[in-house]
């Protein structure tokens, strides 16, 4: 039995060093476990800069159907976008998912509505109704600023506390020239399997507010952690290195990533 179990193993070994056994295992990596993204935009600044380049967790979701790499094309065609359900976004998470308007792309932003939720912009800020109602609202979130309107209670900017990353721009002002859902959005309810979806850099980000909720099955996971990261003078942020997104919420890290942005947004007026 013993000397069964070590050819066994002698053979995994070799498979396992061969072009073919490589390549498989490569594959199953970035199919069911972890994929490399890079941050190509500044919507999650402070929270994640652009140059960061991340593992995203693969299965924090249930398993998402895979993908042939850089075509994008499903390889198992008729799913609902995973293979197997599992947990799913949690209010305040950072969520990789695919663009509902185009799939080829993966966009990157938090969570700030779950199914049943309902939410509102005014004048910039978020407020948030959750599902569970007003009692859930008093006793959970003690505190925070409430507004009560429709005979709801309603929280006003319920993530910044949590995840100081959450800023906006002072020069973004209401004058006209700015699309008007970034100010001010009517009040909506998330449907049931889908998820309302908002950068942290508030002012820069194109998300829900313009295009609608994510269904679960273009939800792919959640970053991991920063593996590389380097900024636009080509200078790598060796203390961005092996961090979470929860490690880079630090003041000590977080104060870096606002110091960057204060030195090169003040020309920046996009959105993205």
């Amino acid at each position: 039995m013993k000397q069964k179990a070590i050819d066994y193993s002698l053979k995994l070994y070799r498979f396992s060093n061969s072009w073919t056994g490589t390549i498989i295992i490569v594959l199953f990596i970035i199919f069911f476990v972890a994929q490399a993204f890079r941050i190509p935009s500044g919507s999650m600044k402070d929270s994640l800069l652009i140059g960061d380049h991340l593992f995203a967790k693969k299965f924090a979701y249930g398993i998402p159907t895979p993908h042939i790499p850089f075509l994008e094309i499903p390889l198992i065609p008729g799913t609902d976008g995973h293979i197997l359900d599992g947990d799913t976004p949690k209010r305040g998470d950072i969520v990789i998912f695919r663009y509902p308007q185009n799939q080829q792309l993966h966009y990157v932003k938090r969570c700030v509505g779950t199914p049943g939720d309902e939410l509102f912009v005014l004048n910039k800020d978020l407020y948030l109704h959750p599902k569970e109602g007003n009692d859930y609202v008093k006793e959970h979130y003690e505190g925070f600023e409430i507004m009560e309107f429709a005979n709801r209670l309603w929280i006003k900017n319920p993530y910044m506390k949590a995840h100081p990353g959450i800023h906006h721009d002072e020069k973004i002002t209401n004058n006209g020239h700015y699309p008007a859902p970034l100010f001010n959005m009517a009040p909506i309810r998330v449907p049931e399997g889908e998820y309302f979806m908002m950068g942290d850099n508030r002012d820069h980000s194109n998300d829900s507010r313009f295009w609608g909720t994510v269904p679960y099955g273009l939800i792919e996971g959640t970053p991991w952690f920063i593996y590389f990261s380097m900024d636009d003078n080509w200078e790598i942020r060796w203390d961005r290195m092996g961090k979470t997104p929860a490690d880079l919420e630090q003041p000590k890290h977080l104060d870096l990533a606002i110091e960057e942005r204060l030195k090169h947004d003040k020309d920046d007026h996009a959105i993205y």
